[in-house]
């Protein structure tokens, strides 16, 4: 099992760094990158296989389309130099995946613009992936923009790694943040260009549905993995997600996200890691269950 790392953005908050809408995580990257090193290093040292880039809120929405224009290139740039830094200061072998955002913003799949989304995209590719080794495009919530993500990245030769996150409260078959069902969703991805499909950002307890819809109609050879978020719900429809710090989940600590995480490696998942409000205390109970395991699997043979 391979596990990712959680949340950068409100762990950057939690260690002091600037963080704030509505430039969200980017905002350390800009006035205080040392944060965002620091944020790399946590994540390691708690066991993490996979960092991520601090790149998810370098986009018009976020910044703001003028300094994007201005000042995004450089932005992704650090973002990726500093990922890999932290990698190579580090014994431990970790491999840096590329974070490309929705471009419009989080859970607004009704504003997603193809042909406006694609320069951006471009940005992303010819100025952050040369420091990663993998690419994660992540919180995807319509079909459209997972055919536009495909469209841009499927060349690059590397693994790519595609992230759905679906509706909190679906009620029957688990659907995309657009309405859209997942076994439809899936049905769009090219899985000669797609290595992983993975579910995030949403609450951790829609993810098995999700896990089990897609062990059902991909095929064997892909992978699966699962990153929640700790945020409150949010229900179906709503249109204003980003406009504010959201609250997190107190009672979503370490033990019991370690309960989903159980039941999810119960379903073969494998990738884990965590979203928004996961952070390296979540993911250090992972790396405990996964040495476990591993433990108890040499002893059983």
């Amino acid at each position: 099992m391979i596990i990712l790392d959680g949340g950068i953005g409100r762990h950057l908050e939690k260690i002091g760094a600037p963080f704030g809408q509505p430039e969200w995580s980017a905002l350390s990257l800009i006035q205080d990158p040392d944060f965002v090193f620091r944020a790399h290093i946590d994540f390691i040292n708690a066991g993490a296989d996979v960092i991520t880039t601090n790149s998810y809120a370098i986009v018009p929405f976020h910044l703001g389309k003028s300094r994007f224009e201005k000042e995004g290139k450089d932005l992704l740039n650090r973002a990726g130099n500093i990922a890999r830094e932290a990698v190579k200061s580090h014994k431990k072998e970790v491999k840096v995946a590329a974070s490309i955002p929705p471009v419009f913003g989080s859970y607004k799949p009704h504003v997603f613009d193809s042909e406006k989304s694609i320069p951006i995209l471009e940005i992303f590719k010819n100025n952050l992936i040369q420091y990663c080794d993998l690419i994660l495009a992540e919180t995807l919530s319509c079909i459209d923009e997972i055919e536009t993500i495909q469209e841009v990245f499927g060349d690059c030769n590397m693994p790519f790694w595609m992230s759905l996150t679906i509706e909190d409260e679906y009620k029957n078959l688990p659907k995309l943040r657009s309405g859209e069902e997942i076994v439809t969703a899936l049905g769009k991805i090219d899985f000669n260009k797609i290595s992983s499909v993975l579910f995030n950002c949403s609450q951790p307890e829609v993810m098995a549905k999700a896990i089990t819809t897609a062990k059902d109609v991909i095929p064997e050879n892909i992978h699966i993995g699962v990153y929640a978020n700790a945020f409150q719900p949010i229900k179906i429809g709503q249109k204003d997600a980003n406009s504010q710090i959201r609250n997190t989940r107190k009672e979503l600590t370490p033990e019991k996200y370690l309960d989903f995480v159980k039941e999810w490696t119960e379903l073969e998942v494998d990738i884990v890691g965590g979203c928004c409000g996961i952070g390296p205390e979540h993911i250090k109970k992972i790396c405990d269950l996964k040495k476990q395991t591993m433990q108890k699997f040499v002893f059983d043979q």
